[in-house]
């Protein structure tokens, strides 16, 4: 053990120490500067704004940056297409020489979708579904049925269109509804031999309403009295008249023949 400590008091002891310390900060000075030139420490560019350029001028602007892209497309029906729409790192981003710069391009050809069953669907459902689609809703028109906001038909360009065929994204979609009435014309009841509660009831269950009400002769009994007249009256030439017509009846206490 003495001998050790004597070893660690000779020069030749601290002379290799001396070299071992100097050759681990040379070796990290070596380290330092090597990373330091090969990452060009403090040395790059902020990324130009290309959103909103055109393709080719991106491009350009790029390139006279030093910076490398690469392309994807997707369609946004409401933007112009070859039209930056984003880029990736973000604009004033500080980045090295030759970086990759990531475009992302509005297509110029307009895809095509198919057309997804709405059919039988309600208005707001059906919206939905077209609309994730990526169609537009077009006009709403209605027609007679008993269903209400549900969808009878769907059009393109003034045409019937089914579910499946293939359409541009974005065409506006219009559809037929149903109206929640039903037909719009009735069967004319036959009213002539009824009483009035009777008359009444019928004319309910057709959507139609009681018009005047004639008396032919003194009624003594309203409750029997006859219904012997009606305008208009069920004949070969009209059988049918529009929801909500008025009816007038001749009541009397006469029986009829």
């Amino acid at each position: 053990m003495s001998k050790f400590i004597d070893y660690l008091k000779t020069r030749s002891f601290r002379n290799n120490v001396f070299a071992a310390i100097i050759t681990v900060v040379v070796l990290l000075l070596i380290a330092f500067f090597s990373l330091r030139y090969y990452t060009k420490h403090g040395e790059g560019l902020n990324v130009p704004m290309v959103k909103g350029l055109t393709f080719e001028q991106a491009v350009i602007k790029l390139e006279e940056a030093g910076l490398k892209y690469e392309v994807d497309s997707v369609y946004i029906m409401d933007q112009p297409p070859g039209i930056v729409i984003d880029q990736d790192p973000d604009p004033n981003t500080f980045v090295k020489d030759n970086r990759t710069i990531y475009l992302t391009i509005n297509a110029g050809k307009t895809p095509n979708t198919k057309f997804p069953d709405i059919e039988f669907k309600s208005l707001r459902e059906a919206q939905a579904i077209i609309e994730s689609s990526r169609l537009k809703l077009g006009d709403t028109t209605y027609k007679p049925d008993v269903s209400r906001d549900v969808v009878l038909q769907a059009s393109f360009g003034g045409q019937p269109i089914k579910a499946g065929q293939i359409i541009p994204v974005g065409s506006r979609i219009d559809l037929i509804l149903g109206d929640g009435r039903g037909s719009e014309e009735v069967d004319i009841p036959q009213l002539v031999g009824l009483t009035m509660d009777e008359a009444k009831f019928s004319l309910k269950g057709s959507n139609l309403v009681l018009g005047t009400i004639i008396y032919e002769g003194p009624i003594t009994d309203s409750a029997n009295a006859i219904i012997t007249k009606q305008d208009p009256m069920l004949v070969d030439s009209l059988t049918k008249v529009s929801i909500g017509t008025h009816i007038n009846i001749t009541l009397s206490n006469k029986q009829q023949p």
